[in-house]
């Protein structure tokens, strides 16, 4: 008779084999042609969208972008940001994202392996720059996006530091990716850290938080796997300079940390109100 650990074990190798193995021929710049103008009118009206230099990315070759992350599990920045870059950078450049499992594993959110989203973890990421694209990481991942409302203007990766190492085994440098805006889409009450633990989906789905929440159309919600309907916040996000990973990886995180922050502290004195900006 199986005990508990041999269900577990089971459970945890049914979630990862239905996780998409990375193929970046899954991009599809046609697709992401026909769609991205209908899209980006709807991030312009909805969103307010401001994007702002661009022209701080290096023109060509690969880059790691590293942002601060918002909006729960459906983060308006990530996708005003894919949306900006592929207009100003043609969708010709090869361009990806990674995101949680669950995202890429869901069959509702498969097009979005078309606009270049995979998994989250170095192996997928050492592809994709070894391609010679750009790629978009939020090392602070599902701690920093489920963080409460009051810390919406808050950069904390969680000491996550991976993303120095990947930068300079590939040779590329970081740029900061500033947003304020998407934690205003949705009001976090807790990240659930507690909640994760008991529901043991922590070590299951590699979940460290199950978030309390208001939003609509649900009201209260508690862990956000449904997603929910963002408000129509007004998103500001920044391109910085480029920080080269020299030094010991923490020197190097510290000082994009610190960019990071500096940039949301600024671009957040320019709100009047939050939500409209």
């Amino acid at each position: 008779m199986a005990g508990f650990g041999d269900v577990f074990d089971w459970v945890k190798h049914q979630v990862s084999s239905r996780v998409p193995k990375a193929d970046l021929d899954q991009r599809d710049s046609d697709y992401i042609r026909e769609q991205l103008p209908g899209l980006w009118l709807l991030a312009s009206l909805y969103f307010r969208a401001d994007v702002r230099g661009l022209d701080r990315i290096p023109a060509e070759g690969p880059v790691l972008l590293v942002g601060n992350h918002s909006g729960g599990n459906v983060p308006p920045d990530t996708f005003v940001f894919t949306l900006a870059f592929s207009s100003y950078f043609g969708v010709e450049r090869p361009f990806y994202q990674l995101a949680h499992n669950l995202v890429v594993s869901a069959p509702p959110l498969g097009s979005l392996r078309k606009f270049g989203t995979v998994a989250a973890n170095h192996d997928n990421a050492r592809l994709a720059l070894q391609s010679g694209a750009a790629l978009l990481v939020y090392p602070g991942g599902d701690y920093e996006v489920f963080r409460p409302f009051w810390e919406r203007n808050k950069v904390d990766f969680g000491g996550r530091m991976g993303y120095v190492r990947l930068a300079r085994e590939a040779g590329v440098p970081i740029v900061p990716i500033a947003s304020v805006g998407g934690q205003e889409s949705v009001f976090f009450l807790s990240r659930g850290q507690w909640l994760a633990k008991l529901l043991m989906v922590d070590k299951l789905l590699r979940l460290k938080s199950v978030p309390i929440a208001l939003a609509p159309p649900w009201g209260l919600i508690i862990s956000d796997l449904y997603g929910h309907i963002p408000l129509p916040s007004k998103i500001v996000i920044e391109a910085l300079d480029p920080i080269e990973p020299d030094g010991d990886d923490r020197a190097v995180h510290e000082k994009v940390e610190g960019a990071l922050q500096a940039a949301v502290d600024r671009m957040a004195a320019e709100r009047r109100f939050p939500i409209l900006g």
